[in-house]
């Protein structure tokens, strides 16, 4: 299997990331190891969907996001729940999509260059095992099929902790 799909803007959007998340399904198959899968998935995300600056995982540790597997350049290592973007998701458990991260309050500059972000919360049933966050240096650059696309990524990613 070739690990090449480019997420397409527009119309195709949606077809792509169902063939983006049936790549990630082949990727994770057999494997339950979290931060292995995590780095293939965000590895997979990083080549597959284009305009990104940064993509990666963090993990919830005792009331805080933990720097997990990422592409891109160095990022904050600890967030609280509640702080920025991130910690809005975790926190609300709820996927955050915002056009012009400038304009968010709290937000937290990791990466000066990122102008867009989209972070969707990891559940297992009512359990936050951390989020998933993906940036952008254009503005808007997400829309509502990558966040149904980058939600399916990571609904695979939680049930690949559940492989024996």
């Amino acid at each position: 299997m070739s690990f090449q799909l480019k997420i397409p803007s527009g119309a195709g959007k949606a077809a792509a990331y169902a063939e983006l998340a049936q790549q990630a399904q082949a990727l994770l198959a057999g494997e339950c190891d979290a931060v292995a899968n995590a780095a293939n998935l965000v590895a997979l995300i990083w080549h597959g969907v284009p305009d990104l600056n940064w993509a990666g995982f963090y993990f919830a540790r005792d009331g805080e996001l933990v720097l997990g597997p990422f592409q891109g350049k160095p990022a904050c290592v600890r967030i609280p729940f509640g702080r920025g973007v991130c910690g809005k998701a975790a926190s609300t458990r709820t996927t955050q999509l915002v056009a012009d991260v400038h304009a968010f309050p709290g937000h937290i500059a990791c990466d000066a260059a990122s102008n867009a972000e989209i972070v969707v919360p990891l559940l297992r049933g009512a359990e936050l095992l951390g989020v998933l966050d993906l940036d952008s240096p254009s503005r808007g650059r997400f829309d509502e099929a990558d966040r149904a696309g980058l939600e399916r990524l990571a609904a695979i990613w939680v049930a690949s902790l559940n492989v024996d």
